[in-house]
């Protein structure tokens, strides 16, 4: 009786999890660029790595779990069952700035990935990025893969 109540209160977590991150993906981009960012940072042609910060921070959600500009260690507060649903991950959510950990090598593999989720992990389609919104989200992955982590931070 217990373990099916747990299931229960699980899948309801789940579903509250994936509803809130339906209905935050239907607000519109924040612009909320850092007073650092120097303009467009173009890694390919038609893509805005600039464009793709806000998205990555904003609409597409991807700091929830991946952190403010891809570091882990910086997510943003969230309601304590979205956070407490994030911390049972496993596996975690890939450091985007440590190449070590990352196992997808193409952009190809990584618009896959991003447009249809990670079975077994807790990374949901993304349906709702437009092909620019997806091509700027790949540029921006690119240039945090080539800036990393400042050398005095280590990282696993």
């Amino acid at each position: 009786m217990k373990s099916t109540k747990r299931m229960s209160e699980a899948g309801n977590v789940a579903v509250l999890f994936v509803g809130l991150m339906i209905a935050l993906c239907l607000w519109p981009v924040q612009e909320s660029m850092s007073a650092g960012s120097s303009g467009s940072t173009n890694s390919k042609p038609g893509a805005n790595a600039d464009t793709g910060r806000s998205i990555f921070n904003g609409k597409g959600l991807c700091y929830y779990c991946h952190g403010m500009d891809g570091d882990v260690d910086k997510r943003p507060q969230l309601a304590p069952d979205t956070a407490a649903f994030i911390a049972e991950l496993d596996p975690k959510p890939a450091d985007l700035r440590s190449r070590k950990g990352l196992r997808l090598q193409s952009d190809r593999a990584r618009a896959r990935i991003i447009r249809e989720g990670h079975l077994g992990t807790g990374m949901f389609p993304e349906t709702t990025m437009t092909d620019q919104d997806l091509k700027d989200t790949l540029a921006y992955l690119a240039l945090l893969r080539k800036q990393g982590y400042p050398s005095k931070r280590i990282r696993p």
